[in-house]
């Protein structure tokens, strides 16, 4: 994963600001580092009238050992139950006393809790959010009562194959690695798993050098900062003095395994299969182009495997392609839901056109329709407080810095055909893995590679 700190960061005597960007088709972004090390970054858009702010924190599965599998998810259930100052009725009831809405939710790779409000409610979400992340007691009673819910969302989540097969073909090509596991954990990690060890992994992991606050909308950095300094004093994360950050736990190599199998039976009345094979890290330059290159294989009702598998032959509602990008690590592939009669067929269409794009590239047309529409989920993305705020704590903890929405569209302009087909034919010749959730076993598919 990446640095937590920047470069720096854990060393500074005082906060330090700085303007990142500034364009007319975005705010003013700023960005301050505490003395602690966490870090600020704002969005100002007076235009607005709302503002969107989220405490993001660089832990999620991927940090878990296997007996804490699932521990991050855990304690983000566990934080909105109560503070020093609060009982989980008032963390909720005064967000929503101002017609504002909070929630969370834990990733692989990070962790979020966010607020949305009014601009003159911003001090409430402020003080609110950062209490409950800074600050939370983490009570034995809250522990159980949230165990019992976090079983009925693994149950739950077990009832949704559609959802279900992508964690399976995780599973298939990560093997044991932490990037395998489910996000939730299971029952069997959950279930033993003890108040004194989610607060240990709480207080060891929850430090300032591992933390971003980032706001959008109508607001002021100075006073954003302030704001965060004040709630966050006398607490855990207070912004003294830094302390070195505690070093990561050793995590086994990335390996994208080939030619795997998964299969699980469930009597469903639709096969869910994902057809994958390894793909690129978030950080290799090449990112830009496998969007325009998922666009054009799957990325809408255009694209080519959509338009061979559903509209000329009807075989499946919901068929296309996706990528996911880890910081040493990632994935590329084909999801498709039909009638279990027609699995093979679909499959067999699905590798063909992988294929053909691997051997003879996409069209100049495909090239511009795929560039497009990767420039207009960017602009158009960025129509709420709270897209924006999420681009800024992304750029910041994923990617080290964040790009100004000119800067984004002209990287997608700057991709050429030769870069695109180059990817594909590196990219779509790779050995794949299949997993599958219906009424199979694992005789009926051979190696998917």
């Amino acid at each position: 994963m990446t640095a937590a700190g920047g470069p720096g960061a854990g060393a500074l005597a005082r906060a330090v600001t700085r303007t990142l960007t500034s364009d007319p088709l975005g705010g003013t972004v700023r960005r301050t580092v505490l003395p602690s090390g966490l870090r600020v970054i704002t969005e100002a858009i007076p235009t607005m009238r709302s503002v969107s702010f989220g405490i993001w924190v660089n832990i999620g599965s991927r940090d878990e050992s296997p007996s804490l599998s699932g521990v991050s998810h855990f304690l983000e259930h566990l934080l909105f139950k109560g503070t020093h100052k609060r009982d989980a009725l008032q963390i909720s009831a005064e967000i929503e006393a101002v017609g504002g809405e909070t929630n969370a939710f834990t990733t692989k790779e990070y962790t979020c809790y966010y607020a949305r409000v009014l601009d003159d409610d911003l001090p409430l979400a402020i003080d609110v959010m950062c209490d409950l992340v800074a600050d939370s007691l983490l009570e034995p009673a809250d522990v159980e009562t949230e165990r019992g819910v976090i079983l009925e969302e693994i149950a739950m989540h077990d009832d949704e194959p559609g959802d279900e097969v992508h964690d399976l073909f995780a599973k298939a090509v990560y093997a044991e690695h932490p990037l395998g596991r489910l996000i939730s954990g299971t029952e069997e990690t959950i279930s033993p798993m003890t108040r004194r060890q989610i607060q240990g992994f709480y207080r060891r992991r929850y430090t300032a050098p591992e933390i971003v606050v980032a706001a959008a909308g109508n607001l002021d950095h100075t006073a954003v900062v302030k704001l965060v300094r004040q709630a966050l004093r006398g607490t855990p994360l207070d912004t003294g003095p830094a302390q070195p950050a505690k070093p990561r736990p050793a995590t086994p190599r990335v390996r994208v395994r080939t030619g795997q199998t998964a299969v699980e039976h469930k009597e469903t009345e639709q096969a869910h299969v994902v057809l994958g094979c390894a793909g690129i890290d978030r950080l290799d330059d090449r990112r830009f182009a496998l969007g325009v290159l998922n666009n054009v294989l799957g990325g809408g009702m255009s694209s080519r495997l959509f338009q061979e598998i559903r509209e000329r032959r009807g075989l499946a509602y919901s068929v296309y392609s996706y990528s996911s990008q880890y910081a040493d690590s990632g994935v590329f592939a084909v999801y498709a839901g039909c009638a279990p009669g027609k699995v093979d067929e679909v499959l067999e269409l699905a590798r063909a056109e992988l294929a053909e794009v691997a051997a003879h590239g996409v069209t100049a047309a495909e090239l511009a329709r795929g560039k497009g529409m990767a420039k207009g989920s960017y602009v158009l993305g960025l129509e709420d407080t709270g897209s924006r705020m999420s681009r800024l704590a992304k750029g910041e903890l994923l990617y080290g810095n964040v790009l100004s929405v000119d800067e984004l569209l002209a990287r997608v302009d700057a991709v050429t055909l030769d870069e695109v087909n180059a990817l594909a034919g590196e990219l779509l010749s790779r050995p794949m893995s299949l997993a599958v959730v219906g009424p199979f076993s694992e005789g009926d598919f051979t190696a998917a590679g």
